[in-house]
């Protein structure tokens, strides 16, 4: 893979803030420190990412998709 395929490949990230409860942030920190995430950032996308998953597994199960094809 050329440094070219690397660049079209990488997803543009943004930068945005958040408040979490202490707990959260707490909890984040033992996964760090169990390496099972590298980082605060990489936590809360996976969290994110499962979380979307979920919703739009949810969602399909519910026909939501097949009612807004109809309109």
């Amino acid at each position: 893979m050329t440094d070219t395929d690397k660049k079209k490949k990488k997803t543009k990230m943004v930068n945005i803030t958040i408040n979490l409860p202490d707990i959260y942030d707490e909890n984040i920190k033992k996964l760090i420190g169990m390496k099972i995430v590298a980082s605060r950032s990489e936590a809360i996308r996976t969290a994110l990412r499962d979380f979307l998953h979920d919703e739009y597994n949810n969602l399909k199960l519910l026909d939501y998709f097949k009612v807004e094809e109809g309109l």
